[in-house]
């Protein structure tokens, strides 16, 4: 059995943003991802197919969303559940340090008519 140290940072510092795939199932996906002050390029967004759930484990970073316009603040210890479709981009990462995060992409369960989801 391996242990993954999440919070470690990479033994030479990226240059450019890493990720890195944890886990993956026919529902979701899990990735390790980590920002070194790297931010979305100017004009460009996400607009993802599946929800995605982030939590920041170590630094800080800045999101964007549309639709309502948003501009949300991340500590370590912070999440956000990002609906499918919900056009986002990273406005900010430290520079200074490490920001890692960990993403799940998946795909939502399909309620029946009358039951709620879970």
């Amino acid at each position: 059995m391996q242990i993954q140290r999440l919070c470690a940072p990479p033994l030479v510092r990226p240059v450019q943003e890493l990720f890195e795939p944890l886990l993956e199932g026919g529902r979701f996906r899990l990735e390790r991802i980590v920002s070194t002050g790297q931010v979305t390029p100017v004009g460009e967004w996400y607009d993802q197919a599946r929800p995605e759930w982030v939590v920041l484990l170590t630094g800080a970073a800045r999101l964007r969303f549309t639709d309502p316009d948003e501009l949300i603040d991340l500590r370590p210890g912070d999440a956000v559940n990002i609906s499918a479709h919900r056009r986002h981009r990273v406005e900010w990462t430290d520079p200074d340090c490490e920001t890692i995060w960990l993403a799940l992409h998946y795909q939502p369960t399909e309620s029946r008519a009358g039951e709620p989801e879970s």
